[in-house]
């Protein structure tokens, strides 16, 4: 298995952020808005779920997006009778055990999952539904993990993700190499390497779902500086865990430096600078009696040539 993340450390950072929790509350600001989406996608499946798991659950975001009600229906939470919510960090986890959310949700547990990249301590066919929000990120092992969810579920049953990929933070990516470049002559990691869009489907197909939706949004935050995204990022346990990253942490002369590239490159020339984060969904189902499939290759109808005018190019 390819190792890219330390997951001790990560570990240590998501522990020692939640560790302070009127500050890991303040920086939920990402997580609750990718939890409220990811639940949105389930609005869509008119179906009740006896048993729902939230894969790396966070500080329970899920959870508590599922007892909001929307404005043409009751809360989400009413179309399930149990959910579990399971992560690696019993601090996170139980952050906001005793908010009135949690006496909204018909029946909650929270489990605290073993170290990362070891087996899920489910039985077989287990959930009815599998949610996982803003975790799968860190995860070394992504196609290990996939094939383990598509186990746990019952047949015909539908895994949701969101994962942060693709080109997020790419400001603060860019701006860290060239504020290296320009004081070290060199580049180090600074940013955590991400999974592209392109690879999910290829995954997720590989891991053995079916029906598979695959998409991507855009979540821009403004931040008064470079060193305020940082320290967030530092808040919500999400700071470089990367195998490569350089020790020591950054130096000032090229914090100093990176802001001013920062403010150059993406600033608009006003007080604040963006930051991106990009979000991929994916819907993908475990196979079962009745559900609908592609049509066999070559069994169409209707020949694209007709719909194109013609195969030739004059």
């Amino acid at each position: 298995m390819l190792q890219v993340f330390n997951d001790q450390i990560k570990h240590l950072q998501r522990e020692r952020a939640a560790s302070d929790a009127e500050a890991s509350r303040r920086v939920d600001y990402l997580r609750d808005e990718v939890a409220t989406r990811l639940c949105e996608r389930l609005l869509d499946i008119k179906r009740h779920f006896p048993s729902v798991l939230d894969l790396g659950a966070n500080a329970c975001n899920v959870a508590r997006a599922l007892t909001v009600p929307t404005p043409d229906s009751p809360p989400l939470s009413t179309r399930l009778s149990h959910l579990t919510s399971a992560d690696t960090s019993p601090t996170l986890l139980h952050r906001d055990a005793d908010l009135p959310f949690n006496a909204l949700l018909p029946s909650h547990t929270r489990t605290i999952l073993p170290p990362a990249d070891t087996p899920l301590p489910f039985e077989p066919q287990s959930f009815n539904a599998i949610l996982s929000s803003l975790s799968l990120h860190w995860v070394n092992d992504l196609p290990s993990l996939l094939s383990q969810i598509n186990k746990i579920l019952k047949p015909d049953s539908p895994f949701i993700a969101a994962m942060l990929g693709g080109d997020s933070l790419f400001e603060l990516r860019t701006s860290l190499q060239l504020a290296d470049l320009d004081r070290q002559g060199g580049v180090s990691t600074h940013v955590s390497p991400l999974a592209d869009i392109r690879d999910i489907g290829g995954l997720l197909t590989k891991a053995g779902f079916k029906l598979l939706t695959v998409d991507v949004d855009d979540i821009i935050v403004d931040y008064p500086s470079v060193f305020a995204l940082m320290t967030d990022l530092q808040a919500m346990g999400e700071s470089n865990a990367a195998l490569t990253a350089e020790k020591g942490g950054l130096r000032r002369d090229v914090m100093a430096a990176t802001e001013g590239i920062y403010r150059e490159l993406h600033g608009d020339g006003g007080e604040s600078v963006p930051a991106t984060f990009r979000i991929i969904y994916m819907i993908g189902w475990t196979e079962g009696e009745g559900q609908s499939k592609p049509l066999a290759r070559g069994t169409g109808q209707v020949n694209m040539k007709d719909i194109l005018g013609g195969g030739e190019i004059k």
